[in-house]
């Protein structure tokens, strides 16, 4: 398996998802914000952070990026899976590859824990606990975007006590069909023992599971 993890200016969690996809066996390389060439990819990591510092909303100005703006054609052709996370999701919601907006929490301050979630899909724990750092973390929708989310079944994670506001308690979505998912949760700062939290480790294997079950889907 190869995975990718796209850099940009104010990144701050490609090296905790560098070591999280390691841990896995995947081979895995950083995409520099500006680099086109994605398709040698089986999955691409959009981390979080604070890609070109945040500047005007959270993720705007990264969804101009050449490696961004690629990503459109990498779902397209269906070559692997995408993942955002934090600062990922928020710019995956910009670029319209996944539905609805982030923005500021409730309480207008940066929310740092670890929190309860719900988890929405099979072989997978129904709670886990992961960790959030965002100041721009409630998502919203307008009612025919969220009566679509439902039909198709895209909420992959909910908020059990509900830290930023998000509607319908919406921590992370799941397009399966274009197999993108959006998270605000941190799962790759709970993979190891040291952090005191392991709950992680389910959502990488269940990225494991379903990148090996494509590979020999093609072979």
């Amino acid at each position: 398996m190869k995975a990718g993890i796209i850099v940009f200016p104010g990144t701050n969690c490609d090296i905790d998802t560098e070591k999280a996809c390691k841990y896995f066996g995947w081979e895995t390389e950083f995409i520099w914000h500006d680099d086109t060439e994605l398709n040698k990819y089986d999955i691409i990591f959009l981390p979080g952070g604070f890609s070109y510092g945040d500047y005007i909303r959270a993720g705007r100005l990264a969804k101009f990026s050449p490696a961004v703006m690629s990503l459109k054609d990498y779902v397209k052709t269906k070559r692997g899976f995408l993942v955002g996370i934090c600062n990922g999701f928020q710019i995956l919601c910009e670029t319209k590859l996944l539905p609805g907006i982030l923005s500021t929490n409730t309480n207008t301050k940066f929310i740092c824990e670890e929190v309860e979630l719900e988890v929405n899909h099979d072989g997978f724990p129904k709670s886990v606990k992961f960790a959030i750092a965002h100041g721009e973390g409630r998502y919203i929708a307008d009612e025919q975007t969220l009566q679509g989310i439902q039909a198709k079944n895209m909420i992959f994670l909910r908020y059990k006590n509900n830290p930023n506001g998000s509607v319908l308690d919406i921590a992370g979505l799941y397009d399966k069909e274009n197999r993108i998912i959006g998270m605000m949760p941190h799962p790759e700062r709970g993979v190891f023992s040291e952090t005191g939290n392991i709950d992680g480790k389910y959502f990488f294997e269940m990225l494991n599971k379903a990148l090996t079950k494509e590979t020999v889907a093609a072979t």
